[in-house]
C-alpha cells in the first residue's frame, strides 16, 4: 500500500533524490533555465518554489534554511540578490514548465524549467518595468508626447538615405 506517499521518488534513494535537486536548483538559479525530464522538473518546481519564497525576506534564519537544502553558498548568494529582486512582487508560480519533446536516446519526455520573470520572449519584450502610482490616488504626469516625436525626426533627418 501506499498511503500519504505523495511525492515522486525518481527512482533513487533519499540521499541520492535530495543532492539531484539540490543540484539542479542551483543550477536552475545559476541558469534560469535548465533542460530535464518531465517527472524530475515537477519534482525540481515543488523543491524550488518554497526556497524562492523564503529567498524575498532575506534573514539570517531564511540564508540557513535555504543553504541546508541548497548546500551551496553561490547558489543561495544569487538567489537573494538578483533572483529575489525580480520576483519580490510576484505571489508565487515562479518557475515555467515547457514540455519540448522526446529524447533521442530513451524517448523520456524531456522539459524545460525556467523562472518565469528572467524570459523576455513571454514577457512581451518588455524589462521591468514598474508603475508609477501616486500616493493620493491621481495619475502620474506623462511626458509631452509631442516633444518625443519632434526629437524621433530630427534624428531621422540627419541620417541620408541609401
Amino acid at each position: 500500500m501506499r498511503h500519504g506517499k505523495k511525492f515522486n521518488h525518481l527512482s533513487r534513494q533519499t540521499g541520492h533524490r535530495k543532492s539531484m535537486l539540490a543540484n539542479m536548483a542551483c543550477s536552475l538559479i545559476e541558469h534560469k533555465r535548465i533542460n530535464t525530464t518531465v517527472a524530475k522538473a515537477k519534482a525540481l518546481k515543488q523543491f524550488v518554489e518554497p526556497l524562492i519564497t523564503k529567498s524575498k525576506e532575506d534573514t539570517t534564519h531564511n540564508r540557513r534554511t535555504v543553504f541546508s537544502y541548497l548546500r551551496n553558498k553561490y547558489g543561495v548568494t544569487e538567489l537573494f540578490r538578483e533572483v529575489a529582486a525580480k520576483v519580490g512582487d510576484r505571489p508565487g508560480g515562479y518557475t515555467r514548465i515547457i514540455k519540448v519533446g522526446n529524447r533521442l536516446g530513451d524517448n523520456a519526455d524531456m522539459a524545460m524549467i525556467e523562472l518565469v520573470d528572467f524570459n523576455e520572449l513571454y514577457n512581451g519584450g518588455k524589462k521591468e518595468e514598474k508603475k508609477a502610482k501616486s500616493r493620493r490616488g491621481g495619475k502620474a504626469k506623462k511626458s509631452d508626447p509631442t516633444s518625443e516625436s519632434s526629437e524621433t525626426v530630427a534624428d531621422d533627418a540627419t541620417i541620408s538615405p541609401e
